[in-house]
């Protein structure tokens, strides 16, 4: 579980910041069904709504500094910036990076860019 959050390098964070936009909206969702209950709760969309701005802030950055570091095609990295926008989707990237070869040194077979690094 300790390397889970271990975010010493770009491919660690884009990992971790996946996974959090894709649990920031399950909390920003189930805020939207909360407000519209016949008595709304209204904090929940607040108070999760910022936190999911800022994890999709994070999560985009992360994104056009992985672009650089692993020279990631164009196409690569347009999939990663609409999955920050689809729900859940985030958590799907990830996972496809890691698997073809993206995201370094957390891939079963890094990049060329990621072996000169």
């Amino acid at each position: 579980m300790g390397e889970f959050f271990d975010v010493s390098t770009v491919a660690k964070r884009v990992r971790l910041l996946g996974i959090l936009e894709a649990v920031s909206w399950v909390l920003l969702l189930t805020g939207s069904v909360l407000k519209r209950l016949p008595e709304p709760i209204t904090w929940p969309v607040m108070v999760f709504g910022m936190l999911h701005g800022i994890i999709f802030v994070l999560f985009a950055l992360h994104l056009l500094v992985a672009f650089r570091q692993y020279e990631w095609p164009g196409k690569t990295l347009l999939l990663g910036l609409v999955s920050s926008v689809v729900p859940f989707t985030s958590a799907w990237f990830e996972v496809w990076a890691i698997r073809s070869g993206q995201l370094g040194e957390l891939s079963p077979t890094p990049t060329a860019a990621s072996a000169r690094s």
